[in-house]
């Protein structure tokens, strides 16, 4: 098979699952278990964001280091738990989309400020590992979105320029990232609806509306 001369970057909460409600679910459990309260509005303003920033900056649970990496951990290992209770499944169109990309010789990788270990859980749970060459996640980086390091690492995996990549986003401070880094950006109206995603090159309602032939173009030699 040919290979494209670009490639595909995938954000993942919000992009190929919705896991809003098992990550909110986590966040309130942890809550109750270290008797914390949780801010009015905190898990959109922290969305796609990593829990670095969300628990001194917008819960204000710690400054200290030591625990803000142990409230950290201990969060994810909740929503590990509550994936595992409730199930998760991709997002519509998720599948025919990846399939379609791979069909056509395009490389995938996920670049995410999510936990590896939970990416690596919802993958077996979904089926999907064989659509991505590499993962950069969470422990990959230092910076959080809207720094673009995510994504400048997602690249190198996949032995692409930032200017031969397009990201897949659903989140503002993804879309900026994907900006900062150099890259075309595609928004998916899961988190936030479609009106309100012009920052992006192009947004759909789901992934299997579009066409290889649009993003092509983008990267004719």
């Amino acid at each position: 098979m040919k290979s494209q001369n670009w490639g595909a970057i995938f954000d993942w909460d919000g992009v190929i699952i919705d896991s809003s409600k098992h990550h909110e679910e986590s966040w309130e459990r942890l809550a109750r278990e270290i008797s914390k309260t949780l801010p009015n509005g905190h898990f959109k303003r922290g969305f796609g964001m990593k829990n670095e920033f969300i628990i001194p900056k917008i819960l204000a649970w710690s400054e200290d280091a030591a625990e803000i990496e142990r409230l950290s951990l201990r969060k994810e290992m909740l929503y590990r738990a509550v994936v595992k209770e409730r199930g998760i499944v991709a997002l519509p169109g998720v599948e025919p989309w990846l399939r379609t990309l791979g069909d056509a010789g395009v490389p995938c990788v996920i670049g995410s400020s999510t936990h590896r270990e939970n990416i690596e859980t919802t993958l077996e749970l979904t089926g999907l590992r064989d659509c991505f060459s590499a993962i950069v996640s969470a422990e990959d980086v230092m910076h959080g979105k809207p720094h673009p390091e995510v994504f400048l690492k997602s690249a190198q995996k996949i032995g692409r320029s930032p200017e031969q990549c397009v990201v897949f986003e659903d989140a503002h401070v993804g879309i900026e990232a994907a900006r900062n880094a150099g890259m075309r950006v595609i928004a998916v109206a899961t988190t936030n609806p479609l009106a309100e995603l012009t920052d992006a090159d192009l947004a759909v309602e789901r992934l299997d509306q579009l066409r290889i032939e649009q993003i092509e173009k983008w990267f004719a030699r």
